[in-house]
């Protein structure tokens, strides 16, 4: 029996933080180790240039950093497809295929596109890659018939963009060739979501607010004891906040079971005064040191033979390239241009 199909990945521009691992990474290498799915997991590349485009050397750089953050969290390229968006042409030519099955109106109303377009400032130079990437999108999910598709909540409208132009192709050309997929969407997302060290909402490399996969010990220790905490606990005997308190924030979230009295005892004391932020934060950094090492070996061990990396990443790429290029037979067959 066919197992169901996932497709995930990043845009490859700069190496993955923590953020990127409570978010997404720990549920892909969950649901890879599950064994019922066919997992496809793909570096962005095409996509990250269409506001990357004249700092291409970044995603060159991105790419191996990117592929190790993958390896050394656990996604195992013997269970998931690793591969490069850029070296599967099969999705740029169903790309152009699809963009004339949406309208340059209904692109521009995608309120994920509208959002990213302010956030990044574009104004009216808005690159066109980059205005019509949710049709590059839908040609990602569609050429593997991926049945499910894990984003956050802010991508459903890239996932219903994705359905409506399979249900156009297929409704144009009378076959059932592509398939809709459906969104996998955090029942919480906020849980999900890792704030950056200085209580910004957002963990980014462009904030300078993240802690990285690849960072080593005293990187990690320097940045976990200049967290933002409760401004107003200025001397150990005074109450602090929890609320707001990225130090037990973090705790929350990476704390295992076995961990929960001790953090439950730690807020409680820290409430009524008493408790000082340099010994919640040495705490904090045992519960992050005991997570982040073995990552930080494996990725290690795997940095010194990068030749071997790239040829998983030209391996994947080729299975990858196999089932798309079936796809995009089974396609133009169904458009009439399979011509010879």
């Amino acid at each position: 029996m066919t197992k169901p199909i996932i497709l995930t990945g990043d845009r490859p521009t700069g190496k993955l933080h923590l953020g990127h691992y409570v978010g997404s990474l720990k549920n892909r290498v969950i649901l890879q180790n599950e064994g019922k799915y066919d997992m496809f997991v793909f570096l962005a590349d095409q996509q990250a240039l269409t506001d990357h485009a004249k700092e291409s050397e970044i995603i060159k750089e991105s790419i191996g950093n990117v592929a190790l953050d993958y390896l050394s969290v656990g996604l195992d390229p013997t269970k998931s497809t690793i591969f490069i968006q850029s070296q599967i042409p099969e999705l740029a030519e169903l790309t152009m295929y699809y963009m004339n099955l949406v309208s340059l109106a209904r692109l521009e109303r995608n309120p994920t596109v509208k959002t990213e377009i302010a956030q990044k400032g574009f104004g009216e130079s808005i690159p066109t890659g980059f205005l019509v990437y949710p049709i590059s999108q839908a040609a990602d999910i569609t050429a593997f018939k991926a049945n499910f598709v894990p984003v956050g909540n802010d991508q459903k409208p890239m996932i219903e963009q994705t359905r409506e132009i399979a249900r156009s192709f297929n409704h144009t050309y009378k076959c059932n060739v592509l398939v809709e997929p459906e969104g996998i969407y955090p029942e919480n997302e906020a849980a999900g979501r890792l704030p950056g060290l200085d209580g910004n909402a957002k963990m980014s490399k462009s904030l300078g607010n993240g802690i990285f996969l690849s960072d080593d010990a005293d990187t990690v220790r320097k940045k976990v004891m200049s967290m933002y905490t409760d401004p107003n606990h200025i001397r150990v005997e005074d109450p602090g906040q929890l609320e707001g308190n990225m130090v037990f924030h973090y705790l929350d979230i990476f704390g295992r079971e076995e961990d929960a009295a001790t953090i439950a005892e730690m807020k409680e004391h820290y409430q009524r005064g008493g408790l000082g932020d340099v010994k919640t934060k040495r705490y904090l950094l045992d519960i992050l040191e005991r997570e982040l090492a073995p990552i930080r070996e494996r990725r290690l061990e795997y940095a010194k033979d990068m030749g071997e990396v790239f040829n998983m990443l030209k391996k994947g790429s080729k299975h990858a390239q196999s089932v798309a290029a079936q796809t995009l037979s089974e396609v133009k067959a169904a458009m009439g241009i399979n011509y010879f």
